[in-house]
């Protein structure tokens, strides 16, 4: 879209450049907005005038200026910092001219020099948000005047010039703030000072007349912004709280040592991290002008207005009493959340839009941005998708699912096998591609959007190639690499699930060769040609984790019994059952005892592969086909219309959203060689109870007749979304459960003291 702004790509600032620009805003709002003073500050105009003056002095107001770097970005910082202090200068409504209005303000000489003297803080403007959701306030324009009232506006004190949208004309009215016409009155909202209720009578004004494109980037520029300082309004009390419960004592502990204090603070943690990085993707999207952006911006804001209000509310439940009192900084946050959440017509009108993008104008979810080398393989692997997996081929294989419980296609992974994608990861020494982690989540997405059934061992392949001997190496990893050969993990115990230390299952030296004797459950990839299982060869070691250690063992070696439970999502598992199986010591793998090391970094795999894409790729899938289902319905009153179908979709895809972008963050760490630890298990947590969640709507959305199976007459979608709410359960125990990951979250993430 043509909107007027600029374009300065080549000269934005770094990362680096925005994190000192952080640095220098808190630095300027501790020396003239402190939290000690705040009481005296949110009534004192004079001091805000000295708050914004020090913001203008660090660049703050001219972000988005013609002859500066800087766009939305960079705002988004401001106000995050702005929103920690709690402080109401007027960034939100200055941006918006920068970065928007500017262009038009050359009507007359007056808007012209408006737009000059922001940026040096000669001139102040603030601006009516809340209009923008057309509420009941009500603005009309005649003759070149105002008349009208606005609530809740911020700054006012100290504006010279205020900004009046007029929505039915996609028009902004400037109104100088001194004429004659212009009266003012404190309004306390949510018990809060700080915020004005304006009267116009006849003000005179200039009207600014905008295209379209404009006043969508207004909605996108605002809708950004209000939620980055949501954000920091919501992050400093949450901040403020983790660090209480770590020195707090109750029964003679920490309070943060106490799981279910931990396991709050893991949630809140997991909103605050999804929220952040929505709103920095929908201010990057805005800043490139992308098509979707709108759409990622009404996530964003969707997605604020829909979490952070509840962790505000867990924050209080975690000061608990101390949070009731006006001293501490926590009320005054709490305050401002529940001010701003509601603005723009709040999440309601965010996910209402979400929802006309995906069921009116039958959009699918944006790509995803995986730089140049990503890109271009996603292209690649969806045009051989295209030609080597047909819907005649896919419906074979979906019936040799139904045979089997499992949707492993021998056939399909040895052509898969043909291109050397199983091993596109790998380093080239192993026969691999050495593509990185944005191209293996290229790789992941375009199999998910085709239903391709999973191949490859990721798992063994990694523990083989780190822990592997030279002729481990040789003997498994060609095999894996051509499809061949499939690897299961046998861990569980019946009384050893998460606690794999706690296992039972015996490895003892027989001359050369390990005998092994126990039992193994919810081994959910029987049926290939080997077996990884762990078991104890040192009982005695302590701690326990010391004395375990891993085999690979061929699955139809004498003593092995399969015992196969179907399961409630139309799969299989097996018991297995280990009576004197001897094997060489060729099939250890590692050294003996050091097992824990290997399991873990496995688990590490595991969880990064899973958690960091397939949960959150399917439920894409899912997604769009749900939408896809709506928008073919015919009949008299069709579900795509009803306000609260509409309203759920909205918010599934802003779910999706932050699902999607928590998913990125893992892949753009294991990008640049960092590990993702608790990262990791986040995405996991939120896209697994997502994926319960979304089965559940779509389930309540849909009707009965969604309830219906695979090959069932009048099954919606060939049963696709029952069977994936029955399915949706195993992501949320299986890969460590989620009450575990919890306690990774924040013993990892938060630093809570595990004792």
């Amino acid at each position: 879209m043509n909107s007027g702004h600029k374009n300065t790509l080549d000269t934005w600032p770094s990362g680096e450049e925005r994190a000192l620009l952080r640095a220098s805003v808190r630095a300027a709002l501790a020396d003239t907005w402190p939290p000690g003073e705040y009481d005296v500050l949110v009534t004192a105009p004079e001091r805000l005038r000295g708050a914004w003056n020090a913001l203008c002095q660090v660049g703050a107001a001219s972000i988005g200026v013609e002859s500066a770097d800087g766009g939305l970005r960079e705002a988004v910082v401001v106000l995050e910092e702005l929103g920690r202090a709690a402080c109401l200068a007027p960034m939100l409504a200055t941006s918006i001219v920068n970065l928007v209005l500017a262009p038009f303000m050359h009507k007359t000489d007056a808007l012209t020099a408006l737009a000059d003297r922001i940026p040096a803080g000669d001139a102040v403007v603030t601006m009516a948000i809340d209009l923008l959701a057309a509420d009941r306030v009500t603005v009309t324009e005649a003759a070149g005047s105002v008349t009208g009232v606005l609530n809740l506006l911020e700054a006012v004190e100290i504006a010279t010039h205020l900004l009046v949208p007029l929505p039915d004309r996609r028009a902004i009215a400037v109104v100088e703030r001194w004429v004659p016409g212009v009266s003012v009155e404190p309004a306390r909202a949510m018990g809060a000072a700080g915020l004005s209720r304006v009267v116009f009578e006849g003000a005179p004004a200039e009207l600014l007349i905008l295209p379209v494109g404009a006043w969508q980037r207004i909605w996108q520029v605002s809708r950004v912004g209000l939620a980055a300082r949501v954000y920091g309004e919501t992050v400093r009390p949450f901040e403020m709280a983790v660090e209480y419960v770590k020195h707090r004592h109750q029964f003679g502990r920490p309070v943060g040592a106490f799981q279910a204090v931990q396991h709050k603070l893991a949630n809140n943690l997991i909103a605050l991290d999804g929220c952040t990085l929505l709103i920095q993707h929908a201010a990057e999207c805005t800043d490139r002008d992308l098509p979707a952006a709108h759409i990622t911006a009404a996530a964003a804001f969707a997605a604020v207005a829909g979490s952070l209000r509840q962790v505000a509310l867990e924050t209080h439940h975690t000061f608990g009493a101390i949070g009731y009192a006006e001293e501490h900084e926590a009320p005054r946050h709490f305050k401002r959340v529940h001010v701003d959440v509601p603005r723009l017509g709040g999440a309601r009108a965010a996910r209402e839009e979400l929802a006309a993008y995906y069921l009116d104008a039958g959009q699918v979810m944006p790509e995803i941005d995986l730089g140049e080398l990503g890109n271009a393989f996603r292209g690649e692997v969806e045009a051989w998708l295209k030609e080597n997996w047909t819907p005649e081929r896919r419906a074979a294989s979906e019936e040799l699912r139904s045979e089997t419980g499992h949707d492993y296609d021998p056939d399909f992974a040895r052509k898969l096998g043909e291109t050397g994608w199983i091993g596109l990861s790998w380093p080239r020494r192993f026969g691999g591609q050495e593509r990185g982690p944005l191209e293996s989540l290229a790789f992941l997405q375009m199999m998910e959007r085709y239903e391709a059934p999973r191949v490859g061992s990721p798992v063994h392949s990694a523990m083989i190639m780190a822990h592997g001997t030279p002729e481990q190496q040789g003997q498994f990893l060609p095999e894996i690499l051509r499809g061949e050969a499939l690897h299961g993990i046998s861990y569980s115990e019946p009384d050893s699930g998460s606690d794999l230390a706690s296992l039972r299952t015996r490895a003892v030296r027989d001359g050369d060769d390990w005998v092994i004797n126990g039992q193994k459950i919810w081994t959910s990839t029987y049926f290939g040609e080997y077996l990884l299982v762990a078991a104890r060869t040192d009982p005695q070691a302590e701690p326990q984790h010391a004395g375990l250690s891993v085999f690979m063992v061929r699955a139809d070696t004498p003593g092995i019994t399969l015992r196969r439970i179907d399961t409630m999502y139309d799969g299989s598992f097996a018991n297995i059952f280990f009576d004197d199986v001897r094997v060489p010591p060729t099939a250890l793998l590692g050294a003996a005892n050091d097992g824990w090391r290997v399991l873990t970094s496995a688990l590490g795999t595991e969880r990064g592969v899973i958690g960091g894409g397939q949960i959150v790729l399917k439920l894409v899938r899912l997604f769009e086909l749900l939408c896809e289902q709506l928008r073919l319905e015919e009949s008299a009153s069709p579900r795509r219309h009803d306000p609260l179908v509409r309203d759920r979709i909205g918010g599934l895809a802003a779910e999706l959203e932050i699902a999607r972008q928590l998913m990125s963050r893992c892949a753009q760490l294991a990008e640049d060689g960092v590990t993702p630890l608790h990262e990791a298990s986040i995405t996991k947590v939120f896209a697994g109870e997502l994926h319960e969640r979304f089965g559940e709507a779509a389930l309540d959305i849909l009707g009965p007749d969604a309830t219906l199976s695979h090959g069932s007459p009048d099954a919606i979608a060939d049963g696709r979304f029952e069977l994936r709410l029955r399915h949706s359960l195993m992501w949320v125990i299986s890969l460590g459960t989620n009450e575990i990951q919890r306690n990774l979250i924040a013993q990892r993430g938060l630093g809570l003291p595990r004792k």
